[in-house]
């Protein structure tokens, strides 16, 4: 209750919210991996073969520099090929839906049609703040119901891991180990190029609340821009079983071939869902330790055993 006082404090009445140019689903389907990959984030690519330190720099590392750039070459012949053979597909659903945020952290997601879809439900962080530090939750940055305000959130699911599997096979029966993990770790990040490339059109275009934006891939990078995309499982929302609304609203796998598996992962691995928010103040925050009292609280929300909550909370318990 403490925490609940010390939300996110947005003057609705002086604020505007951002109607999307159309509520509901859009499907892209077999998306052009040109222009997808033209949004890699190289770094991690590295980190994955233990590989540490900041694209383009790596390249003059004493340590690793050599390395880096011979594997930065094998991933363009790889990628080339990838895109010229059309060996991997990148399909993806992105929507938005007429959103309102209760006292008690949920969010009432509408139809077009003013139809309650489902709620979504968030999480508030309980530590104790220096004075002026508001208590996050991610329902903060969507009005209340009671200012009379209409606001929406958006969602969405990507993968650029269709055709991996053959791809994997086809190395593992000739035994290369080396290609088998650059195809994997290029998939993954086409993957997050492709949420990358569609927050840029969500802000631009399909939500379009920043029309002008003119953002780089480094301004990208390093998400300086309005609006957040975090998912379910991120420090913000750590809660995997949330991924289920998401799914099933998109009706991912029908759609985009995107599947969760029983503890909520996604299938293929070469995939990235999560939510958008697009209000100025929205940011991303890490939830921290929570205590008993919203743990049971959530669990009921939720519909949910006080044990399975626990089980999916667990990193997050402060007892």
């Amino acid at each position: 209750a403490e925490a609940r006082k010390n939300r996110v404090a947005i003057d609705w009445s002086a604020t505007a919210t951002y109607q999307p140019t159309f509520i509901g689903k859009k499907i892209l389907v077999n998306y052009p991996l040109e222009e997808i990959a033209k949004y890699i984030d190289w770094t991690p690519f590295f980190q994955t073969w233990m590989l540490f330190g900041k694209y383009p720099a790596i390249f003059q590392d004493e340590k690793v520099g050599v390395e880096a750039t011979k594997l930065f070459d094998d991933a363009q012949v790889m990628l080339s090929r990838i895109i010229a053979g059309r060996k991997l597909t990148a399909s993806g659903v992105v929507a938005f839906y007429r959103a309102q945020s209760t006292a008690t952290d949920d969010v009432l997601l509408k139809d077009k049609e003013g139809k309650q879809l489902t709620t979504l439900h968030f999480l508030r962080q309980q530590n104790k703040k220096a004075k002026d530090l508001p208590n996050f939750c991610l329902s903060d940055f969507i009005a209340p119901v009671d200012s009379g305000k209409e606001d929406y959130i958006g969602m969405f699911a990507v993968t650029a891991g269709i055709g991996l599997e053959k791809m994997i096979d086809e190395f593992k029966a000739k035994q290369d180990d080396y290609s088998e993990i650059m195809a994997k770790a290029l998939a993954d990040r086409l993957a997050e190029a492709f949420a990358e490339l569609l927050h840029v059109k969500v802000r631009k275009e399909y939500w379009g609340y920043a029309p002008h934006e003119n953002a780089d891939i480094d301004t990208l990078i390093s998400e300086k821009y309005q609006g957040i995309r975090p998912a379910p499982g991120y420090p913000a929302c750590p809660d995997h079983t949330e991924k289920k609304t998401i799914f099933e609203l998109l009706n991912a796998e029908k759609e985009v071939g995107i599947t969760l598996t029983e503890s909520f992962a996604m299938y293929p691995t070469a995939a990235v869902s999560g939510y958008y928010f697009a209000h100025e103040a929205s940011r991303y925050f890490g939830l921290g330790k929570i205590e008993k009292d919203q743990v049971i609280e959530y669990a009921s929300r939720k519909g949910m055993t006080l044990e399975e909550a626990e089980r999916w909370l667990s990193p997050n318990l402060a007892y």
